[in-house]
C-alpha cells in the first residue's frame, strides 16, 4: 500500500450526526467533528431548541426529517448517509455519531488508518466513556456498559466508522427497528464476510443524562425490545442472535417469579413443601447477584461498583421482559412499535455543576 494510503488525511471521510433537542450536547458534538472530516451532515428529527440554526451557523449541512413519517434512529442514519454520498460520492468512510456524544481528538484519523490497514474490517469503533459518571448512579452504570476488550467483536454501537461501500452493500440500517439497529446491522455485515473491530483508543464522550430510576427503567425496557426484535430477525441463524438474552430475561424476569408466586398461593391451602420451593426460587436471585458480582470483581471492579452493577443486572431482567412483551403484543396486533425515549432535553443542575468544574 502506498504512502498516500497510509497518510493521516481525512479527505475521504464524512460524518453523520443524528439528534433531537440535544442542546449543549449537540453543540459540543458538532464542534468536535468540524474540520476533522471532508463533510459533515446533521440529521435533525424535529428539534425546537435551536439545534438546526446552530448547525447551519457553523457550516454543517443540515437535513431536517419529515416528522409526519415514523421516526427511528436508523432512519436518521440512513438519511444522513445517503445525503452525504449524494453530495460527495468520493466519500469512502463514514463516521456515525449520536448527537449526545463528542468525538475525541485524533479518533477519526485513527479509525481511518485502521480501515486502510485492514481491508477485511468494515466497521471500527473505540472506547466510549460517560462525560459525567459522577453525576448519578445510572450514569456510572452506563459508563460500565461501554467497557470491553479490544479486538474483533460481534457488534458495534451508535458511534462507529464504516466503509461506505460495505454499508450500502447490505442495505444500510433497518429503519423499522426502534432500538438495537446497530447489532442487527452488525449481523448482516458479518454475514457478508466483514469484520467488526474494537480499538483500544478514545473515541467519544457520551452524555447519558440519566438521573432518575424511571429513565433507567425506560432505557432498559427499550433494550429488551431490541433483544426480542433482533431474535425475531436473526435468531434462527447459526449464531442465534439475541436468543440467549431473550431466554434469560424470560426465565429470570417472568418464569421464576410467576412460579414462585403460584407456589406461594398453592401453599395456603395445600402442602407446606410448596412454600419451601417458592422460597428456594426466590433465593435464586441473591445467587444470580453473587454470580454477576464475582464476575465484575474478577474484572477488577471496585466492590461498590461491582455490587451496584450486579443489582441492576438482576433488576434489568424484569425491565427486559417488559420490552419483550411490548414487542410481542405489537407484533401480534400488527402494530408498529413507538419509540421508547428516556432522555429529557434539559441539562440537570448536577450536570451543569459538573460541566463548570
Amino acid at each position: 500500500m502506498n504512502s498516500e494510503a497510509h497518510g493521516s488525511s481525512t479527505e475521504d471521510v464524512g460524518v453523520v450526526v443524528i439528534g433531537r433537542n440535544e442542546g449543549d450536547r449537540l453543540r459540543a458534538c458538532l464542534r468536535s467533528v468540524c474540520g476533522s472530516a471532508r463533510r459533515a451532515v446533521y440529521v435533525d428529527s424535529g428539534s425546537t431548541d435551536g439545534s438546526v440554526e446552530f448547525a447551519r451557523s457553523i457550516g454543517v449541512d443540515v437535513l431536517e426529517l419529515d416528522m409526519t413519517l415514523p421516526f427511528t434512529m436508523a432512519r436518521g442514519r440512513n438519511a444522513g448517509f445517503e445525503r452525504l454520498l449524494r453530495e460527495d460520492p468520493t466519500i469512502r468512510f463514514v463516521q456515525f455519531v449520536d448527537g449526545d456524544c463528542e468525538v475525541r481528538p485524533g479518533w477519526i484519523e485513527r479509525a481511518r488508518t485502521e480501515l486502510l490497514r485492514r481491508p477485511d474490517v468494515v466497521a471500527v469503533f473505540g472506547r466510549r466513556r460517560e462525560r459525567h459518571p459522577e453525576a448519578s448512579l445510572y450514569n456510572r452504570l452506563t459508563d460500565q456498559e461501554w467497557e470491553g476488550p479490544a479486538g474483533e467483536v460481534e457488534q458495534c454501537g451508535g458511534d462507529v466508522m464504516m466503509r461506505a461501500r460495505s454499508l450500502r452493500s447490505v442495505g444500510g440500517y433497518n429503519e423499522k427497528m426502534i432500538a438495537g439497529e446497530e447489532p442487527e446491522l452488525s449481523v448482516r455485515l458479518r454475514q457478508a464476510g466483514g469484520v467488526i473491530l474494537r480499538l483500544d483508543a478514545e473515541m467519544t464522550l457520551h452524555d447519558a443524562a440519566i438521573t432518575r430510576f424511571s429513565q433507567w427503567w425506560r432505557r432498559t425496557v427499550r433494550t429488551g425490545h431490541a433483544y426480542a426484535e433482533g431474535a425475531e430477525l436473526h435468531g434462527r441463524t447459526a449464531e442465534r442472535h439475541k436468543v440467549r438474552h431473550v431466554l434469560s430475561a424470560l426465565l429470570w424476569g417472568l418464569a421464576v417469579p410467576v412460579a414462585a408466586l403460584g407456589l406461594m398461593i398453592a401453599a395456603i391451602p395445600g402442602p407446606g413443601w410448596c412454600a419451601g420451593v417458592a422460597l428456594g426460587l426466590i433465593l435464586l436471585y441473591p445467587w444470580l447477584w453473587l454470580r454477576v458480582y464475582r464476575g465484575r470483581r474478577n474484572r477488577c471492579d471496585r466492590r461498590s461498583d461491582a455490587a451496584w452493577h450486579a443489582l441492576f443486572c438482576v433488576l434489568a431482567k424484569f425491565a427486559h421482559v417488559g420490552g419483550i412483551l411490548r414487542y410481542a403484543i405489537n407484533r401480534l396486533g400488527r402494530r408498529r412499535s413507538a419509540l421508547i425515549e428516556y432522555k429529557t432535553p434539559e441539562t440537570t443542575a448536577a450536570q451543569r455543576g459538573a460541566s463548570r468544574s
